[in-house]
């Protein structure tokens, strides 16, 4: 039944959208959930559209999906295209980028498009492509790129009101135009050092980069240990919940991380003790750990609705589409549900590493910019004490403070 049904949707296929197909059409055929594939191919929109894509019987192509509108059907469809290997996999959020830029810029009036196209394709654009070949280039990130493209844009256009030009703008124009707009200050700063870079500006201009705001959300340590021990030893707890819970806490791991985490990147050393590579060295994990994220490997159900056509490690946490992993949303939707607060345990989980290890080990370790890692240790000497000090007025109860130099081994918290 489910190969007949796949078979009429299909069936309009012609020429080369039908050869190109034929492995989407096998995938769907030999799906391991067959009541899901029915019930998708009979009332998703996404089965519609690739059903009229096939009867157009032109070969399907990224640049294709992008001219249409930016649905979540034509999201669906592209991701099953891509999962079955009828088109090739590309960093979409990176793709997002490029294509809001293009379509940005193209609005813009010429004379802010003549400054602001440069800057956004050759230096916003061009550096996130350098971060997307070492990493996944993450949601987040593409939208952090796309607001500094506005703030830039927003400059320029704040330039044409005031009837300024860009050569000629002095040190008191710039400081009138960070005092009036604080929210941007950091991307306006981006624009500024490119355009001295560029010569498009007084090269003496300064615009001083904003303050780092210490963080204000923290654990006690003994809490920090409660949910450590929590997530290491509490059956009840989802075991991809236990493991993100416990990267989060031992190694400061931000989300968008740990759902990006490969299968390959957990190895067993010739010791016997399982390792995690965060980004060049492996880490040795506790030996609850350890098991959790074994079992995970052999055991993670994925959730997608075929099985992935691809040659790359699967993710430690599959998610819904094939080849793909866990929602970040999700997974920090049900940290918070139970009673796992993400930002609060990071926070103090990085300065318990600053605190114990030089900031160049953290960095290396945890794959943070080295930079990062210095302006924890810093605020961590200045700040940690003060502030401990008014979380134990204010709480009325007694907080270790030299606890919180200490970096758990592999032995904390039910580690055995």
């Amino acid at each position: 039944m489910l190969v007949d049904r796949v078979g009429e949707l299909l069936a309009p296929a012609r020429g080369e959208a039908a050869r190109q197909l034929l492995p989407l059409a096998e995938a769907l055929g030999a799906a391991p959930h067959p009541r899901s594939v029915l019930s998708w191919l009979h009332r998703h929109s996404a089965a519609a559209l690739l059903a009229g894509l096939a009867a157009e019987g032109q070969a399907i192509t990224h640049e294709m999906l992008d001219r249409m509108p930016r649905m979540k059907s034509t999201r669906n469809v592209r991701e099953l295209l891509v999962g079955t290997g009828v088109l090739p996999a590309r960093q979409e959020n990176l793709a997002r980028l490029e294509t809001w830029t293009s379509s940005f810029v193209g609005a813009l009036p010429a004379g802010q498009a003549r400054l602001i196209g440069p800057y956004a394709r050759w230096h916003i654009v061009r550096d996130a492509r350098r971060r997307a070949a070492r990493r996944p280039y993450t949601s987040r990130a593409a939208d952090a790129d796309v607001r500094g493209i506005r703030i830039a844009a927003a400059f320029t256009a704040w330039l044409d009101h005031e009837d300024l030009d860009l050569a000629e703008l002095t040190q008191a124009d710039l400081d009138r135009y960070l005092t009036e707009h604080p929210t941007k200050h950091r991307g306006t700063r981006a624009f500024i050092r490119w355009a001295i870079t560029r010569r498009l500006t007084d090269k003496h201009l300064t615009a001083a980069a904003p303050r780092w705001p210490f963080p204000s959300d923290f654990l006690d340590t003994d809490e920090l240990d409660a949910q450590l021990s929590r997530c290491l030893n509490d059956t009840g707890l989802p075991r991809e919940i236990r493991i993100a819970g416990a990267l989060s806490r031992l190694y400061a791991l931000p989300l968008t991380r740990i759902v990006t985490l490969t299968a390959d990147r957990y190895t067993q050393g010739t010791d016997g003790h399982g390792y995690l590579t965060l980004e060049r060295n492996p880490v040795l994990l506790p030996p609850k750990l350890d098991r959790l994220i074994q079992e995970q490997i052999t055991g993670a159900a994925s959730t997608s609705m075929i099985c992935p056509h691809t040659e790359s490690p699967p993710f430690l946490m599959p998610g819904r589409v094939p080849g793909r992993h866990r929602s970040i949303n999700w997974l920090y939707t049900q940290m918070h549900k139970h009673g796992l607060p993400v930002r609060p345990a990071r926070n103090t989980a990085m300065i318990e590493a600053v605190t114990r290890l030089p900031p160049i080990v953290v960095a290396d370790l945890f794959g943070i910019q080295p930079g990062t890692a210095e302006s924890w240790a810093r605020y961590a000497n200045a700040s940690w004490t003060a502030y401990l000090a008014a979380r134990r007025e204010d709480a009325g109860r007694s907080v270790r403070s030299t606890d919180t130099a200490r970096l758990r081994g592999p032995h904390a918290a039910g580690g055995e």
